[in-house]
């Protein structure tokens, strides 16, 4: 049965990973979903096509071989987001989720949605590795290793705080 897994991963960390990991145990193909137009902000400073990147190589090097990425373009009307995610998505079983108005709008059309285990919620978020990443810290063991190359290749690091200086000198102004 295909699961549906849905994520902003801004960047994609190795609690994405390890949930994956054990959704792959009991379902495949994966369907992973994640928000298409926003980018190059503080809190998604990556596009859809480097976060699928990210995701694939990931994947692949975790020796998860039964997935599906799309990103997706969001309508902002909760009443017929779900149905939009249908008209994109391959036919899925269940879906997997810790966003409770995606949780209530998937269950609200009688999906199957489940919740998935947090593993060290603390340390892996992309709020972390994206605060780390400004401030200078070690966010590199945060990530899976093939997550990291992608962004020192695209300069990931250095555009995250371009935007965060460019947003001081708006405060400022």
């Amino acid at each position: 049965m295909r699961a549906l897994f849905v994520g902003r991963f801004q960047p994609f960390h190795l609690g994405h990973l390890e949930v994956l990991r054990r959704i792959a145990e009991d379902y495949e193909p994966l369907i992973i979903i994640g928000s298409a137009e926003v980018s190059h902000t503080l809190k998604d400073p990556f596009t859809a096509g480097e976060r699928f990147m990210m995701i694939e190589a990931a994947l692949k090097r975790a020796d998860i071989e039964k997935f599906t990425i799309i990103p997706v373009m969001n309508v902002n009307r909760y009443g017929i987001w779900v149905s939009h995610i249908r008209t994109l998505v391959p036919k899925f079983g269940v879906v997997f989720t810790n966003n409770p108005l995606t949780s209530l709008l998937f269950s609200g059309t009688g999906c199957e949605v489940k919740g998935t285990p947090m593993f060290s919620r603390a340390e892996y978020s992309a709020s972390t590795v994206r605060e780390r990443m400004l401030n200078g810290k070690d966010w590199e063991s945060l990530v899976p290793g093939a997550v990291a190359e992608i962004i020192y290749r695209i300069r990931g690091v250095e555009r995250l705080k371009d935007i965060a200086r460019s947003d001081r000198l708006q405060e400022v102004t």
